[in-house]
C-alpha cells in the first residue's frame, strides 16, 4: 500500500493514500476526542459533540446546508464517536474534494453550538439512549464492557448518562473543542483519487487550526479489583441476550494476533466452533459469534449469543465448554491455517474501500503514532503458531477471568456464577 504522511501547520497530520481503479475519494477526520476523554459528570458530551458539529457553522449555517452540500454531489457523509477518538467522513467523486474539505473543516473549526440546536438534539439523543435499551442485542454489548472494566471511562457507554445528557450546556462543548479538537491531535485521513501534489497545500488552507495544543488526556485503564463474576439487566425479553468473555490484548501486545486468530477459530465465522456446535449441532442460538479486538491498553474477547429462555443454562454451558476445549486441545495446523486465510481474505475485502483505508492507517497514527501497514499485519499474522494461541488460551480463558452479562428475566445470578465455575 502507498501512503505518505505529511505534518502540516501546528503538527497537523495529513496520511494520503492513492488508490487505483477509483474515482471516489474518502476525507476522514480523526480527533482524538473520544469517551475515554471524559469523566462521570460529563459522560456523553464526546457523542453529543459529535452530533453538534452537523448542526451549523460559519459557511454551511444549518443542517439543511450541510446536507445539501454533499447529498447535491451524490456522497456520502457521517460521523461516529468511539471510545479512543471520533470520526468525521465525507466520500465524494474526485472532483468535489474540495467540497468535502470545505464541510469538514467548517463543522470542526466554525461549528456555533447554537443554544436552541443543543436543546433540540439533546431530545434526539435521548431516543437514541433509548433505542439502545430497546436493542438488547446491542445493549448487552455495552453491559459486558462496563461489567469487564468497572466504573472508568473504558467500561462508560460513549453516549453517557441520562443525567449528563440532560444537564451538558453550551460551555461544555465549547470547552471540549477548545481542549482537543486542536491540530496536534487530529489526523486529516484521504484514501482514493486525489492529485498528490497539491493536497498538503490544499487540506492546510482549509483547517486552518488556531495555535493552540490538546491540552486534556484520558485517564489511563486501571485493572479492576475482582468482583462479581456475572451482570444480570432484567428485562421481560423473550430471548435471553448473553455476552461471556474475559479481559484481552491491547492492539500493541505482543499477543494480540494471537488473540485475534482465537476469536476467530472461536467464532469470527460461520464455519468456527460456536457456529458450528452452538447454533449448528445443538441449535441453541439463533446468533452466536467471537469477537477479539484492542483498545491502547487493554481488550476484550467476548462471545455473544441470543438464545431461548427456556435453554439459557445449557447456552452458557456450551459457550464456556467452547472456550475450555481451544484450552485443552488446542487447534490442529489446518484450523489455524484456514483462520490466517479468512483475516488475510476480510483484510484484502477492506482494501478495496476507501474509508476503510482511510481508517486503516489514520487510526494508527493518531493513536500510536506509527502506521501499521495490511504487509506489517499480515506478516506478524503469519507468525502466529499454534504455541501461540495455546499459550494465549491458557492465559486468557481460565475460569476465574470469566465474566457474563445477561438481558432477560432473570434474577439469581449465583445461577449463572456457578455454570460459569463449571
Amino acid at each position: 500500500m502507498d501512503y505518505h504522511l505529511t505534518r502540516l501547520q501546528h503538527d497537523l497530520r495529513l496520511m494520503a493514500a492513492p488508490m487505483a481503479n477509483t474515482e471516489a475519494v474518502t476525507v476522514l477526520v480523526l480527533v482524538g476526542a473520544g469517551s475515554r476523554y471524559e469523566w462521570r459528570e460529563i459522560s456523553g458530551l464526546a457523542h453529543f459533540t459529535e452530533h453538534m458539529f452537523f448542526k451549523g457553522a460559519k459557511r454551511y449555517s444549518t443542517t439543511r446546508e450541510v446536507a445539501e452540500a454533499i447529498d447535491g454531489v451524490g456522497g456520502e457523509f457521517n460521523a461516529f464517536t468511539a471510545k479512543e477518538y471520533a470520526g468525521y467522513y465525507v466520500r465524494v467523486a474526485e472532483e468535489h474534494l474540495e467540497l468535502a474539505l470545505d464541510v469538514l473543516s467548517d463543522m470542526l473549526l466554525h461549528s456555533t453550538f447554537a443554544e436552541e440546536e443543543i436543546e433540540r438534539e439533546r431530545g434526539v439523543i435521548l431516543e437514541e439512549y433509548n433505542m439502545y435499551l430497546d436493542a438488547p442485542s446491542s445493549q448487552v454489548s455495552f453491559d459486558f464492557e462496563r461489567h469487564l472494566f468497572g466504573d472508568q471511562p473504558l467500561g462508560w457507554e460513549e453516549i453517557g448518562t441520562l443525567e449528563a445528557i440532560k444537564s451538558l450546556q453550551r460551555d461544555d462543548f465549547l470547552g471540549y473543542r477548545a481542549k482537543l479538537y486542536t491540530a496536534d491531535n487530529t489526523v486529516v485521513s484521504i484514501a482514493g483519487a486525489f492529485e498528490e501534489g497539491t493536497l498538503p497545500e490544499m487540506v492546510s488552507s482549509y483547517f486552518d487550526f488556531p495555535e493552540t495544543r490538546k491540552v486534556h488526556t484520558w485517564r489511563q485503564f486501571e485493572t479492576p479489583p475482582d468482583g462479581e463474576s456475572v451482570f444480570i439487566r432484567q428485562r421481560p425479553t423473550e430471548q435471553a441476550h448473553m455476552a461471556m468473555g474475559v479481559m484481552g490484548y491491547p492492539q500493541e501486545h505482543e499477543d494480540f494476533y494471537a488473540g485475534r486468530l482465537a476469536g476467530i477459530m472461536l467464532g469470527g465465522n460461520m464455519s468456527s466452533r460456536m457456529f458450528l456446535s452452538v447454533r449448528e449441532r445443538q441449535g441453541l442460538a439463533y446468533y452466536v459469534s467471537t469477537a477479539s479486538f484492542g483498545y491502547t491498553d487493554a481488550g476484550v474477547m467476548v462471545t455473544k449469543a441470543g438464545v431461548d429462555l427456556s435453554r439459557v443454562d445449557q447456552s452458557v454451558a456450551a459457550i464456556r465448554d467452547e472456550y475450555w476445549k481451544l484450552v485443552e486441545e488446542g487447534v490442529e495446523e489446518t484450523e489455524l491455517a484456514k483462520a490466517k486465510d479468512f483475516f488475510r481474505g476480510r483484510l484484502t475485502l477492506q482494501l478495496e474501500n476507501s474509508m476503510r483505508v482511510a481508517s486503516l492507517l489514520g487510526v494508527s497514527e493518531l493513536l500510536y503514532d506509527t502506521v501499521r501497514t495490511p504487509q506489517e499485519i499480515l506478516e506478524k499474522v503469519d507468525r502466529v503458531t499454534r504455541d501461540d494461541v495455546a499459550r494465549v488460551a491458557a492465559h486468557l480463558l481460565s475460569p476465574e477471568r470469566l465474566r457474563l452479562a445477561v438481558i432477560g428475566p432473570f434474577e439469581d445470578s449465583e445461577r449463572f456464577a456457578t455454570l460459569l465455575a463449571g
